[in-house]
């Protein structure tokens, strides 16, 4: 049975994203900073901002980019990055984000399959950036390294141009806005097709329930490239007219010194800065008296870890529930939701409807008058759902029903009040004896123990050639932990089906630039030794 949003529906206009942002700027806003970058403190007023895109725009046309054409970023957070983005779509281009940690392969990969035809990047990064490009043929004069490199246009050359911002015409509901890649955590990356109204639908369904405001300074350390950046950062704070402060890349002290002399008041993270401002030592160095919220995303955060950081900030804490396919929000916990468990996603936001459908019996999961649901793998339709991954047919329809639904491959739960649970991944679920077992709740059980400072579960196969829960530990510094204390610590608190069975000590967890673990590094990893 599927279950609406409790929310109104918003009105969604049938603008592009330029216009949805920039065309009724007041004279009162334009002098107001859009942007701070947090290294040196230059500001950038939104009436500069609109003045770079426009000649971003227009830099663009003229060296060739026609409507449909796609051109790639690939960059860390920086100022520039909003007006290269929104330069490219005002042009009517598509923009395709590329991770700023990708090596040469990885780029030309995106760069081949998205068929860019300019690169914007970064001097740091331009030596991968530049291998890619000539390996898929992307001249040199289509290489803009936007801080300045021999050889390449710049930013300023494109500034400074003096082509003005063409005339396009498209329709906001069919045209591509970005094309961000899938994370490829169950396999290799697709390019997310999002059109105009796909972006424009998700800030008008989030604006009523994550409470930005003009007022708020919003520090930017979760990375553009990646969608819940690029919307829920990015966009929906230039919606609302407040304030960005950019971080290329996270790093605890410069984090917390941000926080701090720049008076940030909003903070969307992921669990692992979560896990640092719960624990971390420093924390307590730095001022954050001006933080009303933070808000974590792109990973399950677990309620004792929440409840942690709460208290040490005197904070809201918030979390919320999407997926690239999504645009990507399609579940929150509203700022004036107090009494909504931080342990849920929160509701479904306005204009989509759910369904829980048992995976093994394609059943649809009854809605309880009482308590909770019977889990079943969520689905999601609304106007901020893709249109399709570029140039596969077949993962589309994999994914995307004939309905409308978006199969999110996530088993969740749902109480009787709507609001819902995420349990698991559903590729990832462990299988042990017939039981499942979700590698997310172990790992939030691990991070409760004050000598562990991160921690990602996997099935592995037994001698016996049973599948069972195997934690990769990293201990916190200086403690003394062994994997038989931490395997004894678990046992105590899980049903016998859920006991980690092994236990490796490792420096690092990978993860994902958006902060998931990268679970399928760990099993490549396993796979080689075994």
């Amino acid at each position: 049975m599927s279950f609406k949003s409790p929310y109104p529906d918003v009105e969604i206009p049938n603008l592009s994203v330029y216009d949805f942002l920039f065309g009724q700027v007041s004279d009162a806003d334009l002098d107001r900073p859009a942007l701070i970058d947090g290294g040196s403190g230059a500001e950038t007023t939104y009436r500069a901002l609109i003045g770079q895109v426009d000649a971003v725009a227009g830099a663009l046309a003229a060296r060739g980019l026609a409507v449909g054409d796609v051109a790639a970023l690939h960059s860390p957070n920086v100022p520039a990055f909003a007006s290269v983005l929104h330069g490219i779509l005002r042009a009517g281009g598509t923009a395709t984000t590329i991770n700023a940690l990708y090596n040469t392969e990885d780029i030309a990969k995106q760069l081949t399959d998205s068929k860019a035809t300019f690169l914007f990047t970064v001097s740091p990064l331009l030596p991968q950036a530049r291998a890619a490009a000539a390996q898929v043929g992307i001249p040199a004069d289509r290489v803009i390294v936007l801080d300045g490199a021999e050889g390449h246009p710049s930013l300023r050359d494109l500034l400074t141009q003096g082509a003005p911002a063409p005339e396009v015409s498209f329709d906001p509901a069919t045209h591509l806005a970005v094309l961000p890649y899938s994370s490829g955590t169950t396999g290799r990356p697709k390019g997310v097709m999002l059109t105009h109204r796909n972006l424009v639908a998700n800030v008008c369904q989030i604006h009523p329930r994550m409470g930005i405001s003009a007022d708020d300074r919003i520090l930017a350390v979760l990375p553009f490239f990646h969608i819940y950046g690029l919307t829920v950062l990015l966009n929906a704070a230039l919606f609302e007219r407040a304030t960005l402060v950019t971080m290329p890349k996270f790093d605890l002290v410069e984090f917390l010194r941000n926080a701090s002399e720049r008076k940030c008041t909003y903070i969307f993270v992921a669990p692992p800065v979560a896990v640092a401002l719960a624990k971390h030592p420093l924390v307590d160095q730095y001022d954050l008296s001006s933080v009303h919220t933070i808000f974590s995303g792109a990973a399950p955060l677990d309620e004792e870890l929440g409840k942690a950081v709460a208290n040490r900030l005197n904070c809201r804490v918030r979390q919320g529930y999407g997926m690239s396919e999504l645009s990507p929000v399609s579940h929150a916990i509203a700022l004036e939701d107090d009494h909504v468990p931080l342990s849920s996603v929160g509701k479904p936001i306005a204009n989509t409807e759910n369904k829980l459908v048992d995976p093994a019996t394609g059943e649809e999961v009854d809605l309880p008058t009482t308590g909770v649901s019977a889990p079943g793998e969520l689905w999601v339709k609304g106007p901020n759902v893709m249109v399709g991954y570029l140039g596969n047919d077949t993962a589309t329809a994999e994914t995307l029903d004939a309905d409308g639904y978006l199969h999110t491959g996530d088993i969740a739960t749902v109480d009787a009040e709507g609001v819902v649970y995420i349990v698991d991944r559903l590729k990832e679920l462990i299988k042990y004896k017939g039981y499942q077992v979700p590698p997310a709740e172990l790992e939030a059980l691990l991070l409760t123990h004050p000598q562990i400072a991160d921690a990602a579960v996997i099935g592995v196969l037994d001698e016996e050639g049973e599948e069972v829960p195997k934690a990769f530990v990293v201990r916190q510094p200086d403690a003394e932990l062994s994997g038989d204390e931490i395997i004894a610590f678990v046992a105590e608190r899980v049903s016998p089906h859920k006991k980690v069975r092994i236990v490796e000590f490792i420096d690092l967890v990978p993860k994902s630039a958006a902060g998931k673990i990268l679970r399928k590094d760990l099993r490549a990893s396993e796979a080689t030794r075994g």
